[in-house]
């Protein structure tokens, strides 16, 4: 049976938790009210600067559109994306297969809807790879320096040595085509990039006074980069990220192209487009459209990346 004492002894346990919370939550305030995190009113101005590039806002509209388009496929879609008429193949487009059929009778618009849904799904699988690994490699290497940022460099450098599609296509040669793999296979050859944005992010920001106000209140290491440098380093993550989507789709597209990429029947623009290269001369659609849809897509986040750059400078006044 508990005894009183052992009440009087939880109850001060207790009350000394909350002292030390309420401590670490005053910590927190008093660190946030100095740091020139991004506020409401200046992520609004981001949003104006933004929506006066006609350019960037134009490359936004056609990302929503695909974006709806792949997350609707099952219903946009006319036909299935397996369905196949082996009494229309290669057909030219028409009132029922309105960018026509590939080689095997399938229509090709129901495919490109679906493979936009694949497209994004590698992109931003792909980049989220990249950016969790290099970010945090970045993130310790920039902090402590010494030598960790000497072996974390060193090692970036030796991947950066080698073209990002080589390393990608050594990769899934190794462990396999399919999607997780041809994800996995871009967000590691895309990793040193993220890692050096990072580094240089927090190198510039570390040595700030809002920061030697968090160790001066006790704030530890791991709290510091997590609540206080990331968040002011979003700026170039957001850029090259969105950049970094682009570059990834690309890269897929080009694996599947030399087949080592999504496996059939899963429709990929780059295996489609792959398919429909022996008949480029009798019938240039089969190749042709799924082409487009990569050059679109892989424009539109061009066109959003350079704007949020802009956007996202203090340097430039719109």
């Amino acid at each position: 049976m508990r005894t009183e004492s052992d009440n009087v002894v939880t109850a001060d346990v207790d009350e000394r938790q909350e002292g030390l919370q309420e401590t670490e939550d005053n910590r927190d305030a008093a660190v946030q009210a100095i740091a020139p995190r991004q506020s409401r009113t200046q992520w609004a101005e981001v949003w104006r600067r933004l929506r006066r590039n006609w350019m960037a806002m134009f490359g936004l509209a056609i990302i929503l559109v695909i974006f709806f388009a792949a997350i609707f496929a099952d219903v946009i879609a006319p036909y299935d994306y397996r369905e196949q008429n082996l009494m229309r193949i290669a057909d030219p487009p028409s009132r029922d297969h309105l960018l026509g059929t590939d080689d095997l009778g399938r229509d090709i618009l129901s495919r490109i809807i679906h493979g936009a849904r694949v497209s994004l799904q590698v992109g931003f699988v792909a980049v989220s790879i990249s950016l969790i690994v290099g970010g945090t490699l970045g993130a310790l290497a920039g902090y402590y320096g010494g030598r960790l940022d000497n072996v974390v460099m060193r090692f970036m450098d030796v991947l950066l040595a080698i073209p990002s599609i080589l390393l990608a296509i050594a990769i899934v040669s190794a462990f396999g085509g399919g999607l997780v793999n041809v994800m996995v296979a871009v967000g590691i050859a895309t990793i040193p990039v993220y890692a050096r944005i990072v580094k240089a992010s927090v190198i510039s920001i570390k040595e700030q006074e809002f920061i030697e106000a968090a160790r001066a209140i006790g704030a530890t290491d791991t709290r510091i980069i997590l609540k206080h440098i990331l968040p002011n380093s979003m700026a170039p993550i957001i850029v090259q990220g969105t950049l970094g989507v682009a570059i990834a789709i690309l890269s897929a597209a080009g694996l599947s192209f030399i087949g080592l990429g999504i496996e059939p029947p899963t429709p990929e623009w780059g295996a489609m487009l792959s398919s429909g290269r022996h008949l480029i001369r009798r019938a240039p659609h089969v190749a042709t459209f799924p082409g487009v849809a990569i050059m679109v897509t892989i424009f539109a986040l061009n066109l959003l990346g350079d704007g949020l750059r802009d956007a996202l400078d203090p340097r430039l006044k719109q």
